[in-house]
């Protein structure tokens, strides 16, 4: 009898469970632990967590014995549910990262759904095993369409977000400003001006700067009194406090000594109010501080009162700047000469006010006259004021004009995009303008403009230059992941004309947007995330310690002291000494991202951020 062979009906080989598995706990590991541990690799670990994300995928399609159709299907899904996500999710996850944001960070949230969706439905039928793997998927993609950002931040996630619907602090800042009292009628209009430019497209909740059927540009508007102006002869002495990190530029406090056990004497609170977004410092003359904000859809420059934080005259453009990574609001600080305050925004308009009342005495257009589009984060140069001439920089190309009239005097070369400021300094004798500048930095002559020297280092530059107590000038560099390093140079003009020299570069200290100060033969600053010393004598780095984010700090020059003040808003105080680093107090000051710089003026300390701003008074040390 013929025996008829049987078909066994055999069971689908189990998942491959490990590799994936291995990979996900990699990129766990990557983008969660290492920026604990080591905050300065927290460039890698993304780029670390971005190959793990694809060590995943490629487990998945080619070594997890999952059917085909699972695989396939995975893959087309993921892509379907990313696409969709895509045209759905928040203005500020769209646009952050220069668009690619999204995709950063979900892709890998993807794929850890997927290691997760596997391992625990590896014993379920085919049609819930199916069905769980839609909604892992939906849910993973879906999450991003629930959130926004407010920027990026060295924080754990790298970025600010929040939900969706949770009001921001600029929109919770025009609702309170709504019930406020309404201020008297502004003083009258100035002869006419330039008009300012036009705003910049704005994604955010709050109302827009003008709709695409107005003109192009629109005049600046009048200024708005919110309390008794000061008496002229208030705003006529010298400013305790002029501008961008003070006198010099150089974040240097000198004749100032404060105790420094806050255990006993700690900062004392006078006054906190909200403020609009921005990154702006203050300037600071007598009991008046300027600053400038954004609210809504007008860009200001602020006049409140030191010892008690009351408004005092805000001057508004019908103007708005926001872009995904910085938030909103202009960049620059105001600076203060004689009786006018020199205003900067972000999107181009220089305003030269009076510092008592806030009228307008002229207002120019800055990126017209100087052909320079609005750059990704905004126009960041804060006014320098030089004999009669005010000079400001638009992404890379100095522009002066009259300090009386607004008249253009001179336009600089021009160079690549820059978030630097001007900077007056004398090098081998002869007074010059330094900026920092793609592709290093160049030197001009403050009569004219033209260029004395040019020093090529390729890399962005944010930051302001230094000065050795020699006259060797100091600059630094950026790269894709941040700060790359400072570099010395030694200027000298010979027969020959001017030569700058590389005396050596050090990655011993790398600042990205956060300002260093040099100090007794060494440069203090960020690396990273972290405090660093470095010598000048050969840039070798002598301590690293403190982790206070992406902040910024001051020098307190008489007390070889450091004032920080980090970017979750504390305070800290560390030694500015070249044995090792040691952190002498810290004090919770205000909350949220704080980038801006600190100002102190005698006793009384000046902090804001895109949010809140506060005054501190200090014990003065032998008071």
């Amino acid at each position: 009898m013929a025996v008829v062979p049987s078909h066994e009906t055999t069971s689908p080989r189990p998942l491959r469970l490990w590799p994936g598995v291995v990979a996900a706990a990699l990129l766990l590991l990557l983008r969660f632990v290492v920026p604990i541990v080591a905050p300065e690799a927290m460039v890698f670990g993304l780029i670390g967590h971005a190959l793990c994300a694809l060590a995943i995928l490629l487990w998945w399609v080619f070594f997890s014995r999952a059917p085909w159709s699972e695989r396939l299907g995975a893959i087309l899904l993921m892509s379907v549910a990313l696409f969709v996500t895509s045209r759905i999710v928040h203005p500020s996850i769209a646009g952050a990262g220069q668009g690619k944001f999204l995709y950063v960070m979900a892709i890998p949230v993807l794929c850890l759904a997927l290691v997760a969706w596997a391992v625990a439905s590896r014993r379920l039928s085919r049609g819930p095993r199916r069905a769980s793997m839609v909604a892992a998927i939906v849910v993973a993609s879906g999450i991003f369409a629930l959130v926004r950002t407010d920027g990026v931040s060295s924080r754990l996630l790298g970025s600010d977000f929040h939900w969706r619907w949770t009001p921001t602090a600029e929109e919770r800042l025009l609702a309170q400003a709504k019930i406020e009292p309404t201020a008297p009628p502004p003083a009258p209009a100035p002869a006419a001006t330039p008009a300012a430019p036009a705003p910049a497209e704005s994604p955010t909740a709050a109302p827009v700067a003008k709709p695409a059927d107005e003109p192009a540009s629109r005049p600046a508007a009048p200024p708005t009194v919110t309390d008794k102006p000061a008496a002229p002869a208030a705003v006529e002495t010298k400013a305790d406090w002029p501008g961008f990190r003070g006198p010099r530029r150089d974040s240097i406090i000198r004749g100032v000594r404060i105790e420094t056990d806050w255990s006993k004497s700690p900062p004392v609170a006078l006054w906190r109010r909200p403020i609009g977004p921005g990154w702006s410092s203050f300037a600071v003359r007598g009991d008046l501080l300027y600053t400038q904000e954004q609210r809504g859809d007008e860009e200001m420059v602020a006049c409140y009162k030191v010892s008690t934080g009351e408004p005092v005259w805000t001057h508004r453009d019908a103007v708005r700047f926001w872009e995904s990574n910085g938030g909103a609001g202009p960049r620059g600080t105001p600076t203060l000469s004689k009786d006018r305050v020199y205003a900067f925004g972000a999107t181009g308009i220089l305003n030269a006010l009076d510092a008592g009342t806030g009228k307008v005495v002229w207002s120019r257009n800055v990126a017209s006259d100087t052909s320079r589009k609005v750059p990704d984060w905004g126009f960041a140069s804060s006014p320098l004021v030089v004999d009669d001439m005010v000079m400001v920089a638009a992404s890379g190309t100095l522009a002066a004009y009259d300090a009386a009239t607004g008249k253009p005097r001179w336009v600089g070369p021009q160079r690549g995009g820059s978030y630097s400021s001007p900077q007056l300094v004398t090098l081998d004798g002869v007074e010059q303008v330094l900026l920092l500048s793609p592709p290093g930095a160049i030197s001009v002559a403050p009569a004219d403009g033209k260029l004395l020297w040019e020093h090529k280092w390729e890399g962005g530059a944010i930051v302001q230059p230094g000065l050795t107590a020699d006259g060797d000038v100091l600059i630094n560099a950026m790269s894709m992941t941040g700060g790359s390093g400072m570099r010395r140079i030694a200027v000298a003009h010979g027969t020959g004309g001017w030569t700058a020299e590389e005396r050596w570069t050090s990655n011993g200290l790398k600042p990205y947007f956060n300002d260093f100060v040099v100090h007794e033969g060494h440069a203090f600053g960020f690396d990273g995330s972290i405090l660093s010393c470095i010598d000048l004598q050969d840039g070798k780095r002598q301590w690293k310690g403190g982790r206070y984010g992406n902040g910024q700090l001051v020098l307190l020059a008489d007390q070889d002291l450091l004032l920080v003040l980090s970017e979750e808003g504390e305070l800290a105080l560390v030694g500015a000494t070249p044995d090792q680093f040691t952190e002498l107090a810290r004090f919770p000051a205000i909350d949220s991202k704080t980038w801006n710089h600190p100002v102190l003026v005698r006793d009384v300390l000046l902090v804001r951020n895109g949010e809140e701003m506060a005054a501190f008074r200090l014990s003065l040390a032998g008071s």
